[in-house]
């Protein structure tokens, strides 16, 4: 492997180093990750002008011992990170979108639940109360609709959509429940007297 002494400190962009012939580009590269900072696969090696691929021996294209190379990052590797960001970026926005929805999603599937356990134990609840449900669902669902998913946020996207449908469902069930329950009325009975004896008062007469 390289056993070379480097002439000072490789930089990010470009630097001068000492090699030894005895090497092939890729093993350079490879010692010199640790100072470049760079992956063998991110660095472009030059000799005189010209590239020098990984499979190449440095003494086959004139490389002595403190023979002098320039190594810069490959521009390929710069697109390819700057779409590597871009991608990182579409991704956490999609998560956090996902995410926010989710916990509305939480507020609304706990509001399904109060109005289920109602309708179970024969209590008629407002209409429009469903009616909003599901309407509020409906929109988080467009909203799922419309935030870009890859392979890394399909999956909770779908996990949230399916949320939508199951709540959704539910919903439409209970509003057939709710309507087939009688709304109850609640009367008071007060007590009469009608029935009751008269009441008569006996004057005492002082003459």
């Amino acid at each position: 492997m390289c056993s070379s002494n480097f002439a000072g400190f490789v930089l990010l962009l470009i630097g001068l180093l000492v090699a030894d012939g005895g090497d092939r580009a890729g093993e350079l590269k490879k010692a010199l990750a640790p100072r470049t900072g760079l992956q063998p696969s991110e660095q472009l090696l030059t000799y005189k002008g010209r590239e020098r691929k990984n499979s190449e021996f440095l003494d086959r294209f004139g490389v002595k011992n403190k023979s002098k190379l320039v190594v810069s990052e490959d521009p390929a590797s710069l697109e390819r990170r700057y779409i590597e960001r871009q991608r990182n970026a579409r991704i956490q926005n999609a998560n956090r979108a996902i995410g926010a929805i989710a916990l509305e999603l939480d507020k609304l599937a706990d509001q399904v639940t109060s109005i289920e356990k109602s309708v179970s134990g024969g209590s008629k609840v407002a209409e429009v109360q469903i009616t909003t449900l599901i309407e509020l669902l409906m929109r988080h669902a467009v909203k799922l609709e419309s935030i870009p998913a890859d392979a890394d946020t399909s999956s909770q996207k779908n996990l949230q959509a399916k949320r939508v449908q199951k709540c959704v469902e539910a919903l439409d069930v209970l509003k057939v429940s709710n309507a087939r329950l009688q709304t109850v009325v609640v009367t008071t009975k007060w007590e009469t007297f009608d029935n009751s004896p008269p009441v008569t008062t006996k004057w005492e007469i002082f003459d």
